[in-house]
């Protein structure tokens, strides 16, 4: 069984960089470890033993890893496409050429789908259009959601990755660079909430 410490998520919490996890653990496929929850991507500076809450995060991930220190399959939310570097600075060495690494990034035309090469490694960058990432996935993947209804948290992860693995998919290449010029603006997360 894979633990937690076979896998970059220990490095991770040891930093105080996962927030709020949804799913950490063993999932039902052997070797496998799951995460859901949130990364904080770029903290404010401390100020004496405060803890403070993360400026910039990758929200609604989705992780599985095999163990190796290594990501297989990581997915997720980012408010803007130029937070794709903070997340390769934070995991990019956990990464490999053929695991499978889709964001949804709310600041990109609603018709792009990118392929974004940082380092060697893939990321698959597509709008968010269906509001959550489970929801996103289940599309891109053509999985129903009323099949996952009866699986509890770590399934509906292994029915994700298990689809996630035999995904192929070809879009746009662009560089990161690119697709900073393409994106347009950040949009204030806070707008239209009640007081």
């Amino acid at each position: 069984m894979t633990t937690i410490d076979q896998t970059p998520l220990a490095r991770l919490f040891a930093e105080g960089r996962i927030l709020n996890p949804v799913l950490n653990g063993p999932t039902k496929k052997e070797g496998r470890y799951g995460f859901r929850g949130i990364f904080g991507l770029k903290y404010p500076p401390a100020l004496a033993d405060e803890v403070r809450p993360p400026e910039i995060v990758a929200d609604q991930v989705f992780a599985a890893s095999y163990g190796d220190n290594k990501f297989t399959f990581l997915s997720g939310y980012l408010l803007s496409f130029e937070y794709l570097s903070l997340l390769v600075d934070l995991v990019g060495d956990s990464l490999t050429p053929d695991g499978k690494y889709i964001f949804f990034a709310n600041n990109i035309d609603l018709r792009a789908k990118y392929q974004v090469v940082i380092n060697g490694i893939t990321f698959y960058v597509l709008p968010i259009d269906e509001a959550t990432v489970y929801n996103e996935l289940l599309e891109l993947f053509y999985l129903e959601k009323g099949d996952l209804k009866k699986l509890d948290t770590a399934g509906k992860q292994d029915a994700i990755v298990d689809a996630a693995e035999k995904w192929t998919a070809k879009f746009e290449e662009i560089t990161f660079e690119e697709g900073v010029k393409r994106m347009g603006p950040v949009r204030n997360k806070n707008e239209n909430r009640p007081v």
